[in-house]
């Protein structure tokens, strides 16, 4: 914002100050150009009094004048007409003053506050106060005020003339000539008698000074002695004082004419279409300017426009301001004293007294004119009134403007008091003329003159001391309202609108100052315009309440009209200041329009960096702006960015197209897998195009930590780290990684497109640097140097490949608004740390069919290609540990972008073959896998561990099949021929197994490879057995396998392999099983010894719904696994035959099983398993050999690991038991559990017959059901969980009830037979009584002793028991109380009376049994077989 020296009441001062011309005389311009100044330039510094000076006026009293400064000019006459405007060299001038005035670096600023804004501003605006300063001296004299005509003439003569007097007279002959003959129209004289002041100059270092002075008296004589003055100069020798610093204190009010300023030169030519002018103005607003006849201005100030020089670099070395520096170079200090001393005696004895005498004159003329005795300190307006109408002229149109009085006019004497009232700072007389004057002008309706009184008559009311009267604001609205509409005179109502809106913001009133400023904007003037609406956004943001948008509102159309007018440098700085309001507020549109014109301007202006950061923020944002205009920014920002960098940088710049999403970026460390051939299928492993998930990472890392923990003797190392292959925003990186030498690393950037039209990025490739180890056999690398790949990618040249192999993507099109991922990949050759640093890419816009015109207009498309670099940043997740953390905003490092390269590791692939998709459920299918070592370093301690351990095995110690040649005609199982003539009844076959022949450490498998070692290059086949899942579905199972290096110590210890497939298990076969006690006596024939036995009860349906195009399963083997029981021979079906199952078919098989032989359980054998199979086909399948036994022990090692957390668990928690009595019950649990012990396993093996392209297939598979329990059914579905059940939450605990035994369960405690005959014969005529022997056999199925109670009194109270069965009575003894030990046969002999022939069911005895020392609570009735029928017959 403009601001005065020192205020703004010395500012309008200085803006009117009494006008003085100078006549010299060729000897006395020679003399002052030695100093490179002419006259008039040499008084200037000096023209400010520092002194008060004093008037009387008319009614005698003194005025003090403080601060007078004068104006001293040449006099250059010229016969032109005057001009209401400003001429084009004077528009011309001010374009220059505010073009080569430009803000200063470093210059203090401002910083507002207004809500959420921070904007910072400078103060000052020294450009406009330089315009101002300098359109104020350049007015146009004009006929209707006196302000700027001259007052006085300095005649200045040499006193090395011959006779100075006579030059004297010729010189004052002159001025009277120019001022009274007529011929010149300007310069404008204040008064016809002008004051003539006489000065002789005298050059000390060549003139006579006695001859100096002598001329001097008879000056004084002629002219008296306050007409004239000997000023003396040029008393500096070169010779004696050449290292004597004089201070230069024109410099500051002369322009130099040579540009130092090579950019200020360059915009001129573009921006002033006319030559520079010799003598601009000062920065205080005076000029140096001679007044010449070329000027067309009226104004007698400095306008003066000499021969243009056509030459802006080679200034005319004649001119006495031509030189640089050496103003004043012949004058000392003490000569400064004498010009300074000439100017106040000048003014105080000639000048002051001279005017206080007109001001008296004219005072006496009005008053005489009118015979009145009163001064026109006290008149009023019929003074000075009579029937005089004013003059017009011939050519002047009937408008009110054009009125023109004669010179002796009463109005026009009023009015030129009033101006030396005011030249003098007698404002309140000026006042009371000018209020006076302003009445007659508008009572004649001569409206210039009218309005020129108003604005002088509003200005003294502001200059009077002690405020008599407030600022009369309306007045100068009024009088700029005048001289626009009424006058058309542009010059006067822009002068009225800065002296008026200075005023204003003096007393506060910013918003009337605004509103003053913007009306005066207009199309005729754009430098004005600019001026003026940057002076009303500052008005605006100098308010109590800055208003900050409108600040820069107006200070865009400041620039738009800074830019009209050619005035690059003050557009770009207006459009930058409003764009601190602008930037980031959602005004997308607005930010585009000031960063596209800041960019344009600051190209012109050679700013190119500036250009380049404006484009850059059109492109970044994300802009409104449609298609077209995107393009077309696009295009110049490449063109501008080209221009800059010229290819010659040897550091690649920042683009900002296309955004880069830095926590996006992913890093894949590994091996890039080889496609599978034939029948072949690579494993999976992982890649960038599978997804992370969270679930899937902690799985993997739990299947790793059990292979890490089988290597390490079941111990997880201190320093073990989980393995990642590919690094994103979800992984912990907050370790370095480690990468091997010689493997790829790829790193996937995700590029956004935000613009609408295409984008092509070409030569896509890594950014690096790499240190290498200290062991490094390279010379660049020896001492740890730090290499980058910069500049081999800025000069297009491809180096560094010996130490990382750069990958280049030569063409990458990135559609409108696209997101697209790139893959980029280095192959590191030495070992040592690597940084990522970025991407580099040459950028173009794609080709389109309409190129708009760029900055050059000249270079489009694709032609415009720019290379440059994008920094890959990545920021940390925020850390949340401590409360530092949890109260500021901290991040962790990511170190993704920074992998150790190590030595080399060894690398395995894994190759699958005939590995199937979809199996029924216990579909046994054997397939191959293939390891293959693809490294040049050895691996061993190959093992692999799986979420489903149960679906596959390698085969084990047993002897496993022969590999067969195909799965159509051959079987996976191992096989022994039938012996012929054997039967399906005479019993199963027998094999003694150890657990440990198939038992591993629980989920982990070591692979059995010959020699535990797999050579660089090698590879091993391996034969590898598949079982189909037990659920139907589909189902996920995880393969990862483990390796190491044979050479440990390593910064890599291990390394692993995954592998996922999905198996849609598909229905086959249910079986459900159940055991219950068998009935046979000890004596039987069947028994073979065996002191126990159960029949095993075995339904199987065939579920499969035919989708897999099964036609029928055929049940071949039956086979069971125990420590302690076996399936012994078949009771149902009998024949020799197979089973065979259509769809939704059921056959129900019924075996007898025995305990093993007493022989078998052994201490040394107790842990082996006894298979015993069954076979219903002409083959025998040995289920103890792989792959039957395998998955066996499989799915016995899976349940055991599913019981063992929910029995921890439940043991957790339950209380001590507080009586004995719990522990009594316990003890009864415990015996009833083993008494109905069970722990048989059994294996139903099948085939299924199965269609596909027109062959028939043979599947095979096998069925695991697990009796733990006698009378308990068990599925080889597992059964699937129900959602429970809500309970109410209880906050008291309560008592637990006492557990008590089922009567199911204690029932079973002795197993009862009864042997009898069928049938009986008996005459009933010779005997009435039949007694039958029966024999009853208890049998203690526990393994403690128990109390039995046999009660024979029992009478059936069921009623159909009484109509079917015949009533008898046993005789003898009916009651026995026995004890049995464990596992104790007794046999009772019993006598059954009848009395008839009929059919009787024997079973009616009532046994009770209880544990030895059980209370009777406990004693309960045992279940009873089912109905003993025996006939009795009448013989």
């Amino acid at each position: 914002m403009a601001q005065c020296v020192h205020s703004v009441q010395e500012f309008v001062q200085d803006s009117f100050v009494p006008m003085v011309a100078v006549l010299c005389s060729e000897e006395a311009e020679r003399v002052t150009r030695k100093n490179n100044l002419s006259f008039d330039e040499l008084l200037r510094p000096f023209c400010r009094l520092t002194s008060e000076g004093h008037i009387r006026d008319p009614n005698n009293q003194v005025q003090m004048v403080k601060n007078l400064r004068i104006c001293i000019n040449s006099i250059v006459p010229s016969p032109s007409s005057a001009s209401a405007s400003l001429s084009p060299a004077q528009r011309r001038l001010l374009d220059e003053v505010v073009l080569f005035c430009q803000p200063q670096e470093g210059a203090v600023t401002s910083v507002i506050t207004a809500g959420d804004y921070d904007f910072n501003f400078s103060t000052t605006t020294p450009w406009f106060e330089a315009y101002r300063e300098t359109f104020l001296q350049s007015m146009p004299a004009s006929d209707h005020e006196f302000l700027n005509h001259y007052l006085a003439c300095l005649l200045v003569v040499s006193s090395s003339e011959a006779v100075p007097v006579e030059q004297f007279l010729k010189l004052s002959q002159e001025q009277h000539r120019i001022q009274h003959s007529g011929e010149y129209t300007h310069p404008k004289w204040f008064i016809p008698n002008t004051l003539k002041y006489y000065v002789l100059l005298h050059d000390m270092s060549e003139g006579d000074e006695q001859r100096a002075d002598a001329v001097y008296e008879d000056m004084k004589q002629r002219y008296g002695p306050q007409g004239c003055y000997l000023l003396k100069m040029n008393s500096r020798t070169f010779l004696a004082e050449t290292d004597e610093q004089i201070p230069d204190p024109w410099s500051q009010y002369l322009h130099k004419n040579n540009l130092h300023n090579q950019d200020l030169f360059d915009e001129q030519t573009q921006t002033v279409d006319s030559e520079p002018v010799e003598n601009p103005v000062g920065a205080d607003g005076s000029s140096s300017h001679n007044l010449q006849l070329e000027t067309v201005s009226s104004s007698g100030l400095l306008l003066g426009l000499p021969t243009v020089n056509t030459d802006l670099k080679k200034p005319d070395p004649d001119h006495p301001c031509g030189g640089t520096g050496n103003h004043g170079a012949c004058l000392t200090l003490n000569d400064h004293d004498h010009i300074r001393q000439f100017i106040q005696e000048f003014t105080f004895r000639g000048l002051l007294p001279h005017i206080e005498k007109n001001i008296r004159q004219l005072n006496d003329q009005l008053v005489s004119r009118k015979g009145l005795s009163r001064s026109l300190f006290t008149a009023t307006k019929k003074w000075f009134g009579g029937g005089k109408v004013p003059e017009k002229s011939v050519s002047e149109p009937k408008s009110t403007c054009g009125l023109l009085y004669p010179p002796e006019a009463p109005e026009l004497q009023i009015r030129k008091m009033a101006d030396l009232c005011f030249l003098v700072q007698h404002y309140e007389l000026a006042y009371s003329c000018y209020h006076t004057a302003k009445k007659d002008f508008l009572s004649d309706q001569a409206m210039l003159y009218a309005a020129g009184a108003l604005e002088m008559a509003a200005v003294s009311a502001f200059l009077q001391t002690g405020a008599p009267r407030p600022y009369p604001a309306h007045y100068m609205d009024t009088a700029i309202q005048t001289y626009k509409d009424v006058c058309k005179n542009m010059a006067l109502a822009e002068r009225c609108t800065l002296l008026s809106a200075e005023i204003l913001k003096s007393q506060g009133k910013y918003s009337e100052a605004a509103t003053l400023l913007i009306k005066m904007t207009s199309e005729d003037s754009d430098l004005r315009s600019a001026l003026l609406l940057e002076q009303a956004a500052h008005c605006f943001v100098n308010m109590r309440n800055p208003m900050l948008r409108k600040f820069a509102f107006h200070m865009i159309l400041a620039g738009h009209r800074f830019s009209k007018a050619g005035q690059r440098r003050h557009a770009l700085r207006c459009y930058c200041q409003a764009m601190q309001v602008y930037k980031g507020r959602g005004w997308t549109l607005a930010e585009d329009h000031i960063n596209f014109t800041i960019g344009r301007q600051s190209f012109t202006l050679r700013q190119p960096e500036n250009a380049v950061t404006a484009f850059r923020q059109i492109l970044v944002n994300d802009s409104q702006q449609t298609s077209t205009q995107q393009g077309a920014f696009l295009r110049e920002y490449l063109y501008v960015f080209k221009s800059v960098i010229g290819g010659s940088e040897a550091i690649l710049p920042e683009l900002p197209l296309p955004c880069i999403q830095g926590s996006a970026t992913r890093v894949y460390f590994g091996h890039e897998r080889r496609l599978a051939e034939g029948e072949k299928q690579a494993a999976t492993h992982v890649s960038l195009d599978q997804e992370y998930d969270q679930d899937l990472t902690a799985m993997w890392v739990h299947l790793e930590e059990q292979l890490v923990a089988s290597a390490n003797r079941g111990v997880i190392p201190v320093t073990f780290q989980p393995t990642q292959y590919c690094l994103n925003n979800q992984t912990d990186n907050l370790r370095l990684p480690l990468a091997v030498v010689e493997e790829p690393i790829i790193v996937e950037v995700t590029l956004r497109n935000p613009l609408k039209v295409s984008l092509e990025l070409s030569s896509l490739s890594l950014l690096w640097r790499f240190t290498a180890d200290g062991g490094s056999s390279s010379k660049d690398e020896a001492n740890g140097e730090v290499v980058t790949n910069e500049e081999s990618l800025a000069s297009g040249m491809t180096l560094n490949d010996d130490i990382i192999t750069n990958e280049i993507i030569p063409v990458f099109h990135l559609s409108p608004e696209e997101t697209k991922m790139a893959r980029l990949k280095l192959l590191p050759h030495r070992t040592g740390q690597l940084n990522i640093v970025g991407v580099v890419y040459n950028l173009a816009a794609a080709s389109s069919g309409d190129h708009s015109a760029t900055t050059e207009g000249k270079q489009t498309g694709l032609d415009m290609v720019v290379t440059g670099r994008q920094d890959l940043k990545i920021q940390g997740p925020r850390l949340n540990q401590t409360k530092e953390d949890k109260m500021l905003v901290r991040h962790g490092s990511d170190q993704r972008l920074n992998p150790i390269i190590t030595p080399p590791m060894p690398l395995m692939e894994v190759f699958f073959l005939k590995f199937p998709t979809a199996l029924l459920c216990g579909e046994i299918r054997k397939a191959y896998i293939e390891f293959c070592n693809v490294s040049a370093v050895a691996l061993c301690g190959l093992r692999v561990a799986s979420t489903h351990p149960s679906f596959f095995t390698f085969g084990s110690q047993v002897t496993t099949p022969v590999s067969p040649n195909s799965a159509e005609n051959c079987s996976a199982y191992k096989t022994l021929a039938k012996p012929p003539g054997s039967q399906t009844g005479s019993g199963a076959a027998e094999i003694l197994v150890s657990a440990e022949d198939f038992s591993q450490a629980p989920g982990v498998i070591e692979i059995p490879i010959s020699g535990g070692t797999l050579q660089p290059g090698g590879s091993t086949q391996l034969p590898l057995w598949l079982r189909g899942p037990d659920q139907e579905g589909v189902h996920e199972i995880n393969f990862l396998f483990y390796y190491e290096n044979t050479e440990k110590g390593g910064k890599i210890s291990h390394r692993v392999l995954r592998h996922t497939v999905f198996i849609c298990a598909s229905r086959s076969l249910s079986v459900q099983a159940s055991a219950c006690h068998s009935s046979v006596p000890q004596h039987h024939p069947s028994d073979q010894g065996s002191s126990d036995g159960a029949l095993v009860f075995v339904d199987v349906e065939n579920i499969n719904t035919s989708e897999a195009g099964v036609q029928e399963f055929h049940i071949i083997q039956v086979s069971s696994s125990s420590r302690h029981w076996r399936l012994h021979k078949f009771i149902n079906p009998s024949k020799d035959k197979d089973c065979k199952l259509t769809s939704r078919e059921r056959a129900k098989l019924c075996f007898r099983a025995i305990r093993c032989k007493l022989h078998q359980a052994s201490p040394d054998t107790i842990a082996k398993y006894t298979f015993a199979d069954l076979n219903l086909g002409n083959e025998q399948i040995i289920s103890s050999s792989t792959p039957c036994g395998d998955f066996f022990f499989r799915c016995c090692q899976t349940s055991e690991s599913q019981q063992v957390a929910p029995s921890k668990v439940s043991s957790y928690g339950k209380s001590q038991p507080p009586v004995c009595a719990e522990n009594r019950t316990s003890d009864i649990s415990s015996i009833l559990k083993k008494c109905n012990e069970l722990d048989l396993n059994i294996i139903v093996i099948w085939k299924a017959y199965v269609v596909e392209d027109n062959k028939q297939l043979i599947l095979e598979g096998q069925l695991h059901v697990a009796l733990q329990t006698v009378g308990k059914e068990a599925s080889s579905l597992t059964p699937r969980k129900e959602a429970q059940e809500m309970v109410l939450l209880k906050f008291k605990s309560e008592v637990p009830p006492p557990v008590v035994p089922p009567s199911a369960e204690l029932s079973q405690l002795i197993k009862t037979s009864l042997q009898y005959p069928e049938s009986y014969s008996h005459a009933f005529v010779q005997d009435s009584l039949c007694v039958v022997p029966v024999t009853l056999t208890l049998t203690n199925c526990s393994l403690a002793q128990a109390d039995v109670i046999i009660d024979l009194r029992h009478k059936s109270t069921n009623p159909d028991s009484l109509e079917v069965y015949s009533p008898f009575t046993w005789v003898g003894q009916t009651q026995y109380k026995l004890q049995l030990k464990a596992q104790e046969v007794l046999c009772l002999t019993l006598r059954a009376c009848f009395l008839q022939a009929g059919v009787y069911n024997l079973n009616t005895p009532r046994v009770f049994a209880k544990p030895v020392d059980q209370g009777n609570l406990c004693e309960t009735r045992q279940q009873t077989s089912c109905p003993a029928l025996m006939i009795i017959t009448n013989a």
